[in-house]
């Protein structure tokens, strides 16, 4: 018998920060990327809040910045980054969300465009049983080589990952949740039965509301529908 699971988007859902803008301003603090690329991150993130964006050259352009960069030295600096910058920002709503569907017994999957590193340490933080992410590529040395696993964990590509997994641990994505809150994440949305619109943008908030979904606000201890 398959089981329902609750998969969570991670910025400004289950945590109520962006953590791609905190991890780019601090690599900038830390000297490892200058003023250019801070704006470029601003920008990116804007468009990306906004489905504006061709997310995949976007990455790519990134990722030029950490060619030859050890994985080890991408691990430890955002092991680094993440206590220091994430570690305090869980949404309370989503704590209480959290806490409803382990106590019903459904596996509970971060679902995000964020690194695999990132989304590994989220994971362990907030008593998450998986994750489904952003893997870059490696070479010989394993050091990045600009590259990405695909599809992205993007749009689409969040559907695709949360199909592959579920088809793997026995979950019906027809009785399952999502909650984001970005009109980007649309497919993965039409793709579980439970869509959940929390602190959604404005487009998204239209979507929900023709479409009958519900919109919770995660910055209250409970999450309030309407």
């Amino acid at each position: 018998m398959r089981t329902a699971a609750a998969f969570f988007d991670l910025d400004r859902t289950l945590i109520s920060v962006n953590s791609g803008l905190l991890y780019a301003r601090w690599e900038r603090d830390a000297g490892r990327i200058g003023r250019r690329q801070m704006a470029m991150a601003v920008l990116w993130g804007a468009l990306y809040h906004l489905d504006l964006i061709d997310i995949d050259r976007a990455i790519r352009s990134a990722l030029t910045h950490y060619v030859g960069v050890s994985e080890a030295e991408l691990a430890a600096n955002t092991r680094d980054w993440f206590q220091a910058e994430v570690v305090g920002h869980l949404a309370p709503g989503g704590a209480t969300t959290l806490a409803r569907h382990r106590a019903l017994g459904h596996p509970c999957v971060l679902l995000t465009n964020s690194s695999s590193y990132a989304a590994e340490l989220a994971t362990a933080q907030f008593g998450l049983d998986a994750w489904l992410a952003n893997r870059f590529t490696l070479d010989s040395d394993g050091c990045l080589d600009g590259g990405f696993e695909l599809p992205l964990c993007v749009g689409a590509g969040k559907a695709i990952r949360a199909e592959r997994w579920a088809a793997n641990n026995g979950v019906d994505l027809g009785q399952s949740w999502f909650y984001t809150d970005a009109r980007s994440d649309l497919p993965m949305l039409e793709r579980v039965g439970n869509p959940v619109a929390v602190n959604p943008d404005p487009r998204l908030r239209r979507i929900a509301r023709r479409r009958g979904w519900p919109i919770e606000d995660w910055r209250d201890a409970i999450p309030v529908r309407g």
